[in-house]
């Protein structure tokens, strides 16, 4: 899988994965281990984008929609609500997200609470959601 630095101030790996060969569940272990790892990670696979960072967090985007799903926090993998087949995928969306300069803005369908977090590599998310 081809993988590529990038520099925005701090050094963030990309990684795409080849649509015939991944599953969800494996991407999502991948970038839950890379924030337990406390390392900035961003994974691309079909139209989800997943990331982590250096705080040990990680998230699942779904970009055309601004859906989230975190899957990570402060290091510590949180359970992610998902089915999967051998043909597609059903991801239980916890809220919506949008990002406002260097704010990733997280609404949570559950609690209504909405948080701003900052420190996330918002600019290359961003970039990566478009592509």
């Amino acid at each position: 899988m081809p993988r590529r630095s990038r520099k925005p101030g701090v050094e963030m790996q990309s990684r795409w994965v080849d649509g015939a060969t991944w599953r969800l569940a494996d991407e999502i272990r991948y970038i839950q281990r890379r924030a337990a790892e406390y390392d900035s990670r961003i994974v691309t696979v079909g139209q989800l984008v997943l990331f982590s960072t250096q705080t040990g967090d990680a998230w699942v985007l779904d970009p055309a929609d601004h859906l989230a799903m975190p899957v990570a926090r402060d290091g510590e993998p949180l359970p992610a609500q998902m089915v999967e087949t051998n043909k597609k995928f059903v991801i239980g969306w916890t809220g919506q997200y949008q990002i406002d300069g260097d704010a990733f803005v997280y609404a949570d369908n559950k609690s209504n609470s909405v948080r701003a977090i900052f420190g996330y590599p918002t600019a290359l998310i961003a970039q990566q959601s478009r592509t």
